[in-house]
């Protein structure tokens, strides 16, 4: 029986390799070329429409420890995201086309998979993946609209400027903490981080369909949303000083915005935080009042779009499946995950769990001490209210013992998660 996954993003892309390598035949849907939603650009598979980061690689954070957990079970995204790193300090960042490649390469020219290229209208019969993202075109929403509960907010991509338009003069290279100099840091003095708040509160918004500052979700705030939360919100948030030193002059910088590496040729640096929705013009001109920005030539410019999720407890179960609709299964963001990380880590579980139910074996369950088995939780446990969620050691089960130091006590979860991973693969 031939599985169809729709969609072709981390999550879809994930769901296919798990399913094709364990010698299953996949069809995979993707709309792209013949038509792209409007946060896409490229036709590719695996897009990164926001930034180019998957964030900390570190076991002392949440989503390092995902990223490990789907090493060992053999994530395609994680090893296209490995063999395509850019410098950034403690983060896993990649360089977009490379990444894309990869992902997109290893599917096409594995012999189980199928590639068809059309827009899907409604739900597939099972078995099947729906992994269509944030995004999902209208048709085939609609139909899921009909059938399940969606919930809906927004988010916001940020912009990308070229590393030769960015005055050197001004910026120095630096990671917080002195963990390297990846990144490009744009110091403010007090003066200059005032000048740059009050036009940024000034600016012009491009107007958003049924746009709403309560329907934006926190971890992509726009920064102009952000900056309306108090004078100092933006010190405190994207543009915050703490572990940097200004070289030239020895001290701390009030604020600083920071730039950090989208390509591997290195030409091409994204603003950190700066999510937005700022009119085109808005963005040229707020943001040449960025300390070594005043000439900046714009790649991308930031962009916001309505995302999508399921209101997935009491939909799906812990493997991503429909409840009382064997074999049919979501991941991705359309789950409520959030993160690049998160939605290939729910297409990882979404098809080794589907590949054992076509080979007649039982559904692989994460236990809840493993990032793994905690994004699986959060998806289906009722809550009151269900709001899209990155990994956090906060989703997984506590240590037995107590741990004070917070720095032992996540290495300690996440050696003991990847002590149970290491029985589970297979």
């Amino acid at each position: 029986m031939i599985t169809t996954v729709v969609g072709a993003g981390l999550a879809g892309c994930e769901v296919a390799w798990q399913i094709a390598k364990r010698g299953l035949p996949v069809t995979l849907l993707e709309m792209k070329p013949n038509k792209k939603s409007p946060a896409h650009t490229s036709d590719g598979f695996a897009e990164l429409v926001c930034s180019n980061s998957l964030r900390s690689d570190r076991l002392t954070n949440a989503v390092g420890l995902l990223k490990e957990e789907m090493r060992r079970l053999d994530s395609l995204i994680m090893r296209a995201a490995d063999d395509s790193r850019v410098p950034a300090g403690g983060a896993l960042a990649v360089d977009r086309d490379r990444f894309s490649a990869h992902v997109m390469q290893a599917l096409l020219q594995h012999p189980m998979v199928t590639v068809e290229c059309r827009e899907v209208t409604e739900l597939p019969p099972a078995p099947a993946v729906v992994a269509t993202g944030p995004l999902t075109a209208d048709a085939l929403a609609a139909d899921i609209q009909r059938r399940f509960q969606t919930l809906k907010f927004y988010d916001a991509a940020a912009p990308i400027v070229t590393l030769e338009s960015v005055d050197q003069a001004k910026v120095f290279r630096a990671s917080r903490y002195g963990r390297g100099d990846d990144y490009l840091n744009c110091p403010m003095n007090e003066g200059e981080y005032e000048a740059f708040y009050q036009a940024l509160l000034a600016a012009e918004t491009a107007p958003v369909h049924g746009f709403e500052e309560k329907a934006v979700f926190e971890g992509c705030m726009p920064v102009e949303s952000l900056a309306r939360r108090g004078r100092l919100s933006l010190a405190y948030g994207p543009l915050k000083p703490v572990g940097l030193t200004d070289p030239r002059t020895g001290r701390r910088p009030f604020a600083v915005v920071q730039l950090r590496q989208d390509d591997a040729a290195g030409t091409l640096y994204n603003l950190v935080g700066f999510q937005t929705r700022l009119t085109f013009p808005a963005q040229r001109r707020v943001f040449g009042l960025i300390p070594g920005l005043e000439n900046a030539d714009f790649a991308r410019y930031g962009v916001m779009h309505r995302n999508t999720f399921l209101q997935s407890p009491g939909i799906l179960d812990e493997t991503y499946q429909v409840k009382g609709s064997e074999g049919l299964y979501f991941a991705g963001q359309i789950t409520g995950v959030e993160g690049y990380v998160e939605s290939a880590a729910s297409g990882l579980c979404a098809g080794m769990n589907l590949a054992n139910r076509l080979s007649g074996r039982a559904p692989v369950i994460f236990p809840t001490t493993t990032a793994l088995g905690a994004l699986g939780r959060h998806v289906s446990t009722p809550t009151r209210d269900y709001q899209p969620m990155n990994v956090s050691f906060g989703l997984i089960d506590p240590l037995k013992e107590k741990v004070r130091d917070k720095v032992k006590r996540y290495e300690a979860i996440s050696n003991r998660a990847i002590e149970i991973i290491e029985t589970m693969k297979g």
